[in-house]
């Protein structure tokens, strides 16, 4: 199959064609209709699939990494049935391709459809989804359970980070609701207030933050048709109590369960992001530094505390922050928490949300997923926290790369652009097709030497009226490139991928 490298253009598409036809892609030839499925060919999906196929030859990965090797993702597999199965390696997978035993399912994430293969003579193995829900970037994990004696052991399957538009939303509507105020003011400028008759519902949430909840639900949808999924575990409650197990405990011990010092940590940690508040230290052990010292009457309350490397910590003393020369933390310590509460606004709707998939859904706390990270000494990621979530005896995060998943929404109704103040700027064209493509789409653009866009490039495009397209890589963006040079890979989805 690799000596197709060296044919010619002519030979390459008789031997597509032959190819697709023989995989049920490509109706013959007179028929508008595929041999295997009565539906009506698309006139975009045989090239899809023909440029796929130029791309699995080569790497199923290409385009979302730079090389190969063990730490690259690993790749879902589906049944002829398109039912899900486990999934494979990358070299694997090129096997099955080039063996004509598997064809494209879809680009990215990358899936492939075995075609003599059911669910029925496959053995499966448990896996379960892992969720850590973050107000900018959540991570979800698929691992492997594997029953011990001391308990579960997670292997990880597949690591990715889905970062939120919650703030792009949020400054959407205020543009729109700027453009709604100027239009009322200018036409019905003594409109009665209308306020009074509107009330929201029970269990309303922002467009912002129920963004972020869609996300989660939506990856949740899909990675549930391409693994075989038996539980989901999430991380919602943050206070772990155990006054079930000791009910003599009263006042604020029947808080202070044994998760109660990771519990605050993990706290101050999303706080202060990770870093020494005084000197800006990453990546070594905290401690927990009061504003006001114990010995001048400070408290252990949570608004008293900040992280601390041990070297300011020993140097401050018993000098409050603003003595010492940082009245900005002693700011900085009042200030709310927006993302902590964004979160904690969604962990129950979540929840909810989840449930309705009819799996096992487990619940379990912050400080239980920062525990397990520590005690197994994983590194601090978004992945890896979510491999973390849960009860588990043993992790084995191994040596993949994690999908760093953006979520780019899929355009406008509105087709005029506004400024801050609710003012038209400027029109968006009619139609969101152009040369058959639309803003979202992933493409693969072959640029001929003489132009100075010279080049393979496979990403995002963004398209314009003028044909000449935008397309945005894992490596940066290129503009001016023309649309005859374009193929289609992959209809956009609302979301962009790159591997971290």
């Amino acid at each position: 199959m690799r000596m197709l490298r060296w044919m010619g253009h002519e030979t390459q598409e008789r031997f597509f064609n032959s190819w697709l036809f023989r995989s049920g892609l490509k109706a013959p030839q007179g028929s508008e209709r595929c041999s295997e499925r009565n539906k009506p060919v698309h006139h975009w999906r045989e090239e899809m699939f023909r440029n796929a196929v130029l791309d699995a030859l080569d790497s199923p990965l290409q385009g979302l990494s730079a090389g190969r090797g063990k730490d690259l993702s690993m790749v879902f597999v589906l049944d002829r049935d398109i039912r899900p199965l486990m999934p494979t390696t990358p070299k694997r997978a090129r096997l099955l391709l080039a063996q004509g035993r598997a064809v494209v399912h879809r680009i990215a994430p990358f899936v492939i459809r075995l075609r003599d293969r059911r669910v029925e003579d496959c053995v499966l193995q448990p896996v379960a989804l892992k969720i850590d829900p973050g107000s900018q970037t959540s991570g979800m994990a698929l691992a492997r359970v594997e029953e011990t004696e001391a308990g579960d052991v997670h292997h990880a399957l597949f690591l990715s980070e889905v970062s939120h538009r919650g703030q792009q939303v949020h400054r959407n509507k205020g543009t729109q609701r700027n453009a709604r105020r100027r239009r009322r003011s200018a036409n019905l400028r003594h409109r009665a207030p209308r306020f009074n008759n509107r009330s929201i519902p029970l269990g309303w949430l922002a467009p912002s933050i129920l963004s972020r909840l869609d996300n989660t639900v939506t990856w949740t949808n899909r990675l549930s048709q391409w693994v075989p999924l038996i539980r989901i575990d999430v991380e919602r409650v943050r206070f772990d109590t155990h006054l079930l197990q000791n009910p003599e405990l009263t006042g604020v011990d029947y808080q202070r369960g044994e998760l109660a010092g990771w519990e605050v940590r993990a706290y101050l940690l999303i706080k202060y992001g990770y870093h020494c508040v005084y000197c800006g230290k990453t990546d070594c052990p905290f401690e927990l530094d009061h504003l006001l010292p114990r010995s001048r009457g400070g408290s252990n309350r949570i608004s008293n505390l900040v992280l601390s490397c041990h070297e300011c910590n020993a140097t401050k003393g018993n000098q409050t922050a603003t003595e010492w020369g940082h009245p900005e933390v002693a700011a900085q310590a009042k200030q709310p928490l927006k993302d902590a509460a964004a979160v904690n606004a969604t962990r129950f709707k979540l929840v909810e949300a989840l449930t309705a998939f009819g799996l096992p859904v487990g619940t379990w706390s912050g400080g239980r997923t920062r525990w397990n990270r520590a005690r197994f000494s994983i590194e601090k990621t978004h992945a890896l926290d979510a491999l973390c979530v849960g009860e588990l005896a043993g992790v084995e995060p191994g040596s993949l790369k994690t999908l760093a998943i953006t979520a780019t929404g899929r355009g406008d109704h509105c087709r005029t652009n506004w400024t801050k103040h609710g003012f038209p700027r400027s029109y968006k064209m009619r139609p969101k097709m152009v040369a058959g493509f639309a803003t979202g789409d992933r493409i693969k653009a072959r640029v001929p030497a003489p132009l100075k866009t010279e080049g393979i490039y496979v990403g995002r495009v963004a398209v314009r009226k003028s044909k000449s397209f935008s397309i945005t890589t894992h490596t940066g963006e290129v503009d001016g490139v023309n649309a005859k040079y374009c193929h289609l890979m992959q209809r956009g989805d609302g979301y962009s991928y790159a591997i971290v």
